[in-house]
């Protein structure tokens, strides 16, 4: 069954890989911006970036980097530029339009954490995306979410999904707020401990506190959605920091829950129109769509525990544990693009400085899914992906909205 959908998928996103935006120069210098390159390091202003064959090569203040002769020049003159943002908990469905929708708003690559369907697609389109030429988000992907009934079946379904080659595994340890069987620990155990001895991580969806220190105890890697139940404890900090174990808050998907109790205010923002899914939108302003999520009393649960996942955000960050910026974008209404810009805004209202939220979107999420590498901040050797803005992002996180440009391995995007 893999195999069939892997042919028909990959015959699909053929124009996702093989046509770029515009054909990559050899050698391309980006000039005269403010350089926001997502380390510590202050601002750069007046920064020049070269890059060649698709990655930085040099960048710094114009008086220390060198123009090669004949490189294709760029002036950013007034602009700022910050390295391309990193969901680390998204979902693409309809592929090419999902990755070119997520470039839009400036997110250069997306972590698919649970992608049944197109799981073969995804995967050819990560193996292809080490490319000079590329012009969409990059996506890594963990296939399909196991959901194994048993001890035995678990470490099947994880042996079939690394012979598939994914980037990590994902599970669920949620009830759905008493609505739905809980993952046991004897099975989750089993997922976590297989996947270790085929050397791949675990990403674990979870709502509850108890459940966090159970799958942290069980060795679990990613904690891809908030605690939304109760305040974290010093119990769970230390087992978070043990690890260096990172906490994706997905503040959006609370809100996904219930802001279509009525047209949201976003509805109306020519950015968010611009690039949308209109069906989406038109389903969402329907009145009857609006009086059922008004009535459906788990959208009112999900809108309290916002309130839990900031407060429980600014504590685990203020105790040092590692913050990724992710959404869960990519189900229906979960705008993807849009929806990680109004996150980075959600998480400055938690209590993060701007500094904070652009790490956490950037340097954090890459260092998160080891993809820090080639990924994540603005330096030698990784890949120039990177968005231009027209205000600084430091001194307002909305500024983020002000996109000029986006890059992605040094090509500028359709917009």
């Amino acid at each position: 069954m893999h195999k069939q959908l892997f042919a028909v998928a990959a015959v699909a996103i053929a124009a996702v890989v093989t046509v770029p935006a515009q054909q990559p120069a050899a050698v391309r210098a980006f000039t005269g911006m403010r350089l926001i390159d997502g380390t510590d390091k202050a601002p750069i202003d007046n920064a020049t970036m070269v890059v060649r064959d698709g990655r930085v090569v040099a960048v710094g203040p114009a008086a220390s980097v060198t123009i090669p002769a004949g490189a294709e020049r760029v002036s950013l003159a007034g602009k700022h530029v910050i390295p391309g943002l990193i969901n680390a908990h998204g979902h693409a469905n309809d592929l090419q339009r999902d990755l070119d929708t997520y470039a839009k708003y400036g997110v250069t690559t997306v972590v698919s954490l649970g992608n049944d369907a197109n799981a073969p697609a995804a995967l050819a389109a990560r193996d292809a995306q080490s490319s000079p030429s590329l012009s969409r988000a990059r996506i890594f992907t963990s296939g399909p979410v196991l959901a194994p009934a048993s001890a035995e079946a678990a470490r099947a379904d994880v042996a079939k999904v690394a012979a598939m080659k994914v980037d990590n595994v994902k599970i669920r340890v949620d009830d759905n707020l008493g609505t739905t069987p809980k993952m046991s620990p004897e099975i989750y155990r089993a997922v976590i401990d297989e996947a270790h001895k085929r050397n791949l991580r675990v990403a674990v969806h979870l709502f509850y506190l108890g459940d966090a220190k159970g799958v942290l105890d069980a060795g679990a890697d990613f904690i891809a959605h908030s605690i939304r139940d109760l305040d974290v404890d010093a119990d769970v900090i230390a087992k978070l920091k043990a690890r260096g174990v990172c906490v994706c808050p997905t503040l959006m998907r609370e809100v996904s829950t219930y802001v279509y109790e009525s047209t949201p205010a976003f509805f109306s923002d020519p950015l968010f129109v611009k690039y949308s899914d209109a069906q989406w939108i038109s389903q969402r302003k329907d009145p009857a769509f609006q009086a059922k999520t008004a009535k459906d009393p788990t959208g009112q649960r999900y809108k309290a525990a916002l309130d839990v996942a900031s407060r429980n955000m600014k504590k685990l960050s203020d105790a040092g544990v590692p913050i990724a910026m992710g959404t869960d974008t990519g189900p229906a209404g979960r705008f993807m693009g849009y929806f990680e810009l109004m996150e980075l805004e959600l998480m400055a209202k938690g209590g993060l400085t701007p500094k904070q939220v652009l790490q956490s979107a950037t340097r954090e999420a890459a260092r998160c899914h080891k993809l820090d590498a080639d990924l994540g901040t603005i330096e030698a050797k990784k890949w120039a992906d990177f968005v231009v803005l027209n205000a600084d992002p430091l001194a307002n996180v909305s500024n983020v909205r002000q996109i000029a440009d986006v890059y992605i391995a040094g090509n500028k995007i359709a917009r």
